[in-house]
């Protein structure tokens, strides 16, 4: 018995080879239809392009949209990346914070004074 992702795999593929021939076969009749309606010039022919040139994208966005679902279903490693911090939490004492911040403004703090070894 195949399991979920082979048979998720198994229809991505049968979709996109349906979706394939779809396009190929709609080129196909698209050419024809423009070589009819460039020969009766017709509006109604013209017409018929035009819906066929519109279902042949949908067709084209169909699939698109199938690898964007298949893409989706794929695992994806867990991304632990903070982006961009903006807010920061302190938990402690105000005697804690103001000692972690002496601390801090110690580190920064450099000694300018000249060396007495001559």
């Amino acid at each position: 018995m195949d399991s979920d992702d082979d048979k998720i795999l198994n229809d991505f593929d049968y979709s996109r080879t349906v979706y394939r021939d779809l396009i190929e076969k709609g080129r196909q009749a698209l050419e024809d239809a423009i070589l009819v309606a460039q020969e009766e010039e017709h509006p109604r022919a013209f017409e018929v392009v035009g819906g066929m040139i519109k279902n042949l994208s949908d067709v084209n966005d169909k699939l698109l949209d199938l690898h964007k679902k298949h893409r989706g279903l794929e695992p994806k490693e867990e991304q632990k990346q903070i982006a961009n911090q903006t807010h920061n939490t302190f938990i402690g004492s105000t005697t804690e914070l103001q000692r972690m911040l002496q601390q801090i403004e110690n580190d920064k703090m450099v000694d300018i004074t000249p060396d007495e070894t001559d």
